[in-house]
């Protein structure tokens, strides 16, 4: 639909798409330093902020699996609807960057610098927001099964063999990539909501790995491990499950980093960058290289 000056609201088209994405890539790389990574904390934060709702509201559920991973992926979209409506830089996202730089248009050094900054930021953003939910007790909420839940989604991510890590890397951040993609068509808000909605839940309730979120999800996990008091291990979801502290064994900080962040961070790289950056540059900007 065209209004009377020229202006169209209908959505824009994957070669417009592509465009934008460049130059938003080139807007991304440009940021002075300050402003890059105070957005960045935010996008941690605003990360974050779904991993806790997630967390909550499959907290003791009796529903049937995929119910529960279905319920947990809607909520959890809550984050990059922060992040790309709220305005903020998240790392994930911020693979798509790949498409200016392809172009000649950010350098290789401008392209690293974001990337670096960006998820420094955002693990500043996750962990406080972690360790802030952990002062204020939320934890303990339904008779420890917010704390339960936690642990245990920690604990399964921190066993996760370093190869499958990988590809659950891959296969989340390219659908956090098509996220961002489907929002480069957006003329509205609501346009930019439901964009989100469908590839953000998918890659969650199938139970991919988000790097940005693991930096909430692990933290917040690792936490509750060293400091809830004795107190915490008697509630009665944890009597009922038969959990105690020597249940979380493996939830350590150096499986967190090694085990965990850096397989999903080079799988989130694989498949944001070159499964859709690098495809959908290849498909509409390689005759524009400048």
């Amino acid at each position: 639909m065209t209004i009377n000056n020229g202006f169209t609201i209908d959505a824009l088209m994957p070669p417009e798409m592509a465009q934008k994405a460049e130059a938003i890539g080139v807007k991304k790389a440009n940021l002075d330093f300050w402003s890059m990574l105070a957005l960045s904390v935010l996008a941690g934060a605003f990360i974050a902020l779904g991993a806790i709702f997630a967390t909550t509201v499959s907290a003791g559920s009796t529903l049937p699996y995929g119910v529960t991973r279905l319920l947990t992926g809607l909520v959890f979209t809550l984050g990059l609807i922060l992040v790309i409506v709220g305005g903020a830089e998240l790392f994930t996202g911020n693979n798509l960057i790949i498409m200016a730089f392809t172009s000649g248009k950010v350098t290789l050094g401008a392209l690293l610098r974001n990337w670096v900054i960006v998820y420094i930021g955002n693990f500043i953003g996750s962990v406080a927001t972690a360790l802030l939910v952990f002062l204020s007790g939320q934890y303990k909420f339904g008779n420890g099964a917010v704390g339960l839940n936690a642990l245990n989604i920690a604990n399964a991510k921190v066993n996760l063999e370093f190869v499958q890590a990988i590809a659950l890397g891959i296969l989340c951040n390219a659908l956090v990539c098509l996220a961002v993609w489907l929002c480069y068509s957006a003329r509205t808000t609501t346009d930019k909501i439901l964009s989100i909605i469908p590839p953000i839940s998918a890659f969650v309730a199938a139970g991919f790995e988000h790097s940005i979120a693991n930096m909430y999800f692990i933290p917040i996990g690792l936490f509750i491990k060293q400091w809830a008091p004795a107190s915490f291990w008697k509630l009665q979801a944890l009597v009922d499950a038969g959990k105690t502290l020597e249940s979380y064994a493996n939830l350590t900080w150096s499986n967190f980093f090694l085990a965990n962040l850096l397989p999903v961070t080079i799988g989130n790289i694989i498949g944001g960058a070159f499964m859709v950056g690098l495809v959908y540059w290849f498909i509409y900007l390689r005759h524009h290289r400048s």
